[in-house]
C-alpha cells in the first residue's frame, strides 16, 4: 500500500484526467515498472520511446486528415513521431522504420490513390524483409465499391509476408469514419505503450468491415435534355428523377449508380467465348444466366491489371502488363476452349457504381434529384468510344426507371447562412453550385455568392444560362464571372479570370469566404490551386512560402472545399 497523502494525489490526478491522458499514465507507469524490473532499480525514467512514423496516402485528403490527428494525439501522449506523405517518403528509410504507421484508402477500383502507386508498388513488388518493424494500416474506403478497402489491405498483407509485426489488425474504415478512427488511435497509442503486447503474425486477424447498409432508391426519368445547342461537339445531359419517396441528401452530395454494359459488346463477348447466353454460370459472386450477369452484374471495360494478368495464367498467352476491356482480351489472346469462360466469369469484379454530383436542393423538392452528365468520349484504335455510364445515363428516355442510392459527402457541404462562398466550377463542375445556389435562394442565405464558370463555346456550351442570369438578377448570385475558351483570341480559362479578379478574391478570402472547387480533376486542381497560391501571394503581399502556408490554413480551417472526379 502507499501512504494515505500520495493516495489522495494519485486519486485527485485519476478524477481531472481524460481518457487519453489516462493512457498515457498507464503506458509511463508500466514503462518504469519495466525499467525498474530490468536494471533492479525503483527510480528513473522509462526506456527511451522508439520513432514512430505516420505515413499517409489520399485521394480527397482524408487520410492526411487522419494521419495528422494520430501524429498530434502521440506528441501529446510524448512519443517521438514524424508524418509525412507517401510521395515524399524515401523508400529505402523502410527497413530502417521501428515503428511505422499507414493511413491510406482505396480509389475506385481497388487501386491507390495515384500519389500513392510509387509506394504501393514497391511495397507489392520489392523483396522486403522487415524482421524489425512494427507496424499498423488503417485503410479508408468505400463500402458500396467491390474492392473496399483494397489497397490498405494489400499493404497489411504484404509487410506480415516481409516479417513484420502488427501492432493492430488492418482496420477497415468507411465513409463515416470519425469515431471507428478516434478508436483506433487510442488502441495504437496504448500498444505503443505497452510494446509487449505486439499481435504476432500468426495470430493477427482482421477486423470484418462494417459494410453500411446504401438505402436504395428506385426513380423515374421525368426529363432528360442536352444543355448544349446546336453546333456543339458536346452532350451535357441535364437529368431529373422523381423517386417514389422523400430523400434524405444535402447540397454537396451525390448519387450513385450502377450502368448497365453495352449489349451489343455483351453479345460479341459472348460470341467470342463460344458460350451459350442462357448458360446457368456461378461466379462466386452472383449466379445468374451468362447473358444477365455480363449486361448487369460484371464489369467488362477497362479491367485491372492483375485480372488481366490472371486471364494470361489461365490461358497461357504472354499478355503485356496493361489494362483492356474483356471483348479485346477475347479478340486478342483467345480462349482455349469455352469451359474457359466459366474461370473468366469469376476473375471479373463487379460493375462499381459511379457517382455524379447531385445538382437540385432538397428543399425544392425531397422527391427529385438532378444531375449532370457529360457524355464522355474518347478514340479507341481510331473509332469513336463513349463512356459506359454516361451513354447509358444519357440514352435514357422520360418514363425509363433507374435504382440509385445517396452517397455522401463528409467535407463538400455549404457552410452557415451567413458565409461568403466563391464556386470555381468549369464544365459539368456546376452541378453542385446549381445545388448551392438553389438551397442559399431557398433559405434565404445572407452570405454572398461567386461563381467562376468557364466552358468552350458562349452560344453553344453555356451551360444552365437562363438560370444563372435569373440568379443574378433576383441578387442570389453576387458576382459570376466567365470564361469560354473559343470566344476569346488568347484562351482563357478559370483561373485565368480569377488572376484577373485576384484583388477582390483576396479580399474576399480575408473577410472568412469558403472557396470550393468542383470539376474534372486534372489538370483543373493543380492550375486553380497554384493560381490561388498566386493570388494570396500577390495581394497578400507574401511570399510564395508564407503564401501556401496561408492556403494550408484555409484547408486547416475547413473553408478550402474540393469535389474533383
Amino acid at each position: 500500500m502507499i501512504p494515505e497523502s500520495k493516495l489522495n494525489i494519485l486519486q485527485d490526478l485519476v478524477k481531472t484526467s481524460s481518457r487519453e491522458e489516462l493512457i498515457w499514465i498507464n503506458g509511463y507507469l508500466n514503462a518504469l515498472v519495466s525499467t525498474a524490473a530490468e536494471d533492479g532499480s525503483s527510480n528513473g525514467a522509462p526506456r527511451s520511446m522508439k520513432r514512430m512514423t505516420v505515413l499517409y496516402g489520399t485521394e480527397t485528403g482524408n487520410s492526411k486528415k487522419l494521419a495528422l490527428q494520430l501524429t498530434a494525439s502521440a506528441k501529446k501522449n510524448g512519443q517521438p513521431v514524424k508524418c509525412a506523405a507517401v510521395e515524399q517518403y524515401k523508400l529505402e528509410d523502410l527497413e530502417k522504420e521501428e515503428y511505422l504507421f499507414i493511413v491510406i484508402s482505396t480509389q475506385g477500383e481497388g487501386e491507390p490513390p495515384i500519389t500513392a502507386k510509387k509506394f504501393y508498388d514497391h511495397i507489392m513488388e520489392a523483396a522486403l524483409k522487415l524482421p524489425s518493424l512494427q507496424y499498423a494500416v488503417l485503410a479508408l474506403g468505400d463500402s458500396s465499391y467491390p474492392l473496399f478497402c483494397k489497397t490498405g489491405i494489400d499493404i497489411d498483407e504484404r509487410l506480415a509476408l516481409a516479417g513484420a509485426k502488427r501492432v493492430v489488425p488492418v482496420r477497415m474504415l468507411d465513409v463515416d469514419f470519425e469515431e471507428p478512427a478516434s478508436q483506433w488511435f487510442t488502441e495504437v497509442l496504448s500498444e505503443l505503450q505497452q510494446s509487449d503486447k505486439l499481435i504476432p503474425i500468426a495470430t493477427a486477424t482482421k477486423e470484418p468491415a462494417k459494410k453500411q447498409i446504401k438505402k436504395h432508391f428506385s426513380g423515374t426519368i421525368i426529363k432528360n435534355i442536352n444543355l448544349n445547342d446546336r453546333g456543339s461537339d458536346r452532350e451535357t445531359y441535364h437529368i431529373e428523377i422523381k423517386a417514389t419517396e422523400e430523400m434524405d441528401y444535402e447540397p454537396g452530395d451525390s448519387i450513385a449508380i450502377i450502368p448497365s454494359n453495352r449489349r451489343e459488346v455483351v453479345v460479341r463477348i459472348i460470341e467470342l467465348a463460344g458460350v451459350d447466353a442462357d448458360l446457368l454460370a456461378n461466379t462466386g459472386k452472383y449466379e445468374g444466366q451468362v447473358l444477365d450477369l455480363l449486361l448487369n452484374k460484371l464489369n467488362i471495360c477497362y479491367l485491372l491489371g492483375s485480372t488481366v494478368k490472371k486471364y494470361a495464367a489461365l490461358t497461357g498467352h504472354i499478355i503485356p502488363d496493361m489494362r483492356l476491356d474483356l471483348v479485346d482480351l477475347l479478340r486478342i489472346y483467345p480462349l482455349k476452349n469455352a469451359s474457359q469462360f466459366h474461370e473468366v466469369l469469376a476473375m471479373l469484379n463487379p460493375i462499381a457504381p459511379r457517382l455524379y454530383s447531385i445538382a437540385s436542393a432538397p428543399s425544392s423538392d425531397p422527391t427529385e434529384v438532378h444531375i449532370t452528365v457529360s457524355r464522355h468520349r474518347f478514340l479507341k484504335e481510331d473509332e469513336q468510344q463513349y463512356g459506359l455510364c454516361s451513354s447509358f445515363l444519357g440514352d435514357l428516355h422520360s418514363g425509363s426507371t433507374i435504382s440509385f442510392y445517396i452517397h455522401r459527402s463528409r467535407q463538400f457541404k455549404l457552410p452557415a447562412l451567413e458565409k461568403d462562398i466563391i464556386m470555381v466550377g468549369p464544365g459539368t463542375g456546376i452541378a453542385s453550385f446549381r445545388s448551392f445556389l438553389m438551397e442559399r435562394d431557398n433559405t434565404a442565405a445572407t452570405g454572398r455568392n461567386w461563381l467562376f464558370f468557364g466552358e468552350k463555346d458562349f452560344t453553344t456550351d453555356f451551360l444552365y444560362q437562363q438560370e444563372l442570369q435569373q440568379f443574378v438578377q433576383t441578387g442570389v448570385l453576387h458576382q459570376i464571372d466567365l470564361s469560354f475558351t473559343k470566344n476569346h483570341t488568347k484562351k482563357a480559362y478559370v483561373e485565368d479570370n480569377m488572376k484577373a479578379q485576384g484583388e477582390m478574391l483576396f479580399r474576399w478570402l480575408e473577410a472568412g469566404a469558403h472557396f470550393y472547387l468542383s470539376g474534372v480533376k486534372d489538370p483543373l486542381t493543380g492550375k486553380v490551386e497554384e493560381a490561388l497560391i498566386g493570388i494570396i501571394a500577390k495581394h497578400g503581399r507574401r511570399s510564395m512560402e508564407e503564401a501556401r502556408i496561408y492556403f494550408d490554413n484555409l484547408k486547416k480551417e475547413d473553408r478550402y472545399h474540393k469535389d474533383v472526379y
